[in-house]
């Protein structure tokens, strides 16, 4: 059977990959106590021994605005990880599939970014996953990365969960509306991801590089928190009278700059992979789904 190694299992992609596993692999899923990537010689040691077919990387240090005071582990995460991985990728000359961010473009655009657009990341996250990018570009390995923006679960710590605590704790509530991006649940994520696992093993190859996926269509922060107020409050996880104010980047401060647009061009992935891109609307009904059978 062939085997898989995914990194980062219990996070919000992670865990999605392992629920959807396809039959017909052997996928081991590791946490970061289990694998710690930025331990090259632990990195080696179980790559070495599991000897896998494929690695799918979805560990990332995503702590957007602790970034911004502890560059340093930001980039041991998400540069030095990623060339741990990618070097024991080369070793056994096998493929890495990697997980990005919309936070690698300045956020200055008015129309949607196309994979090759000028990357100009104006964080530490989003530098620092550019940086990973640049590694298995560079090391001679067949790759792809996901740019993918927004991330929503029913796992880990995500917009719609912190929506749904501070919509129980709260009468009122103030979302920024002058930011602009598209919801992806892991769900689709871990999907499409498995689409392309599936595929390369039958035909041997893909092709190869970076691709943005998101879900469908744009929206603001606030229309974002709008939506999962009013899903919500049909299957009763919030209260009725809630209220939600739109507000300004200016009224909300963050340590971290955020991109004011980054929705992500995903013809590219569409046109080569005939990919049907779910809307985040309805991806965001099964979310609330999973967490009402989970809570």
């Amino acid at each position: 059977m062939v085997k898989i190694l995914v990194t980062g299992a219990a996070g919000q992609v992670g865990s999605e990959l392992l629920k959807m596993s396809p039959t017909g692999f052997d996928v081991l899923g590791y946490n970061s106590s289990e694998l710690d990537i930025t331990n090259s010689e632990q990195v080696k040691e179980i790559i070495a021994e599991q000897s896998p077919a494929l690695i799918i990387n979805a560990a990332a240090y995503t702590a957007v605005d602790k970034a911004e005071n502890d560059a340093e582990r930001a980039y041991l995460v998400n540069e030095a990880g990623i060339q741990n991985l990618a070097c024991a990728a080369l070793m056994l000359n096998i493929p890495v599939f990697h997980i990005s961010t919309d936070y690698v473009f300045d956020g200055m655009s008015c129309v949607p970014y196309k994979e090759t657009d000028v990357v100009d990341p104006k964080s530490v996250y989003g530098a620092s996953k550019l940086a990973g990018e640049r590694v298995l570009a560079n090391i001679g390995i067949s790759y792809i990365v996901l740019r993918t923006s927004w991330v929503f679960g029913a796992e880990g710590n995500n917009f719609v969960k912190t929506m749904l605590r501070l919509g129980k704790e709260r009468e009122s509530l103030g979302v920024v509306a002058d930011q602009y991006g598209c919801p992806t649940s892991a769900k689709s994520i871990a999907k499409l991801i498995w689409d392309l696992t599936i595929r390369y093993f039958r035909f041997g190859s893909l092709d190869w590089g970076v691709y943005n996926f998101n879900n469908r269509s744009p929206c603001s922060w606030y229309d974002f928190a709008t939506e999962i107020f009013h899903q919500a409050k049909v299957l009763g996880l919030v209260d009725l009278g809630l209220i939600v104010k739109p507000i300004n980047t200016s009224d909300y401060p963050t340590k971290a700059k955020r991109p004011m647009y980054s929705v992500l061009d995903t013809e590219k992935i569409r046109k080569y992979y005939g990919i049907d891109i779910p809307r985040w609307k309805d991806e965001l009904h099964f979310v609330l789904d999973e967490i009402i059978s989970i809570s």
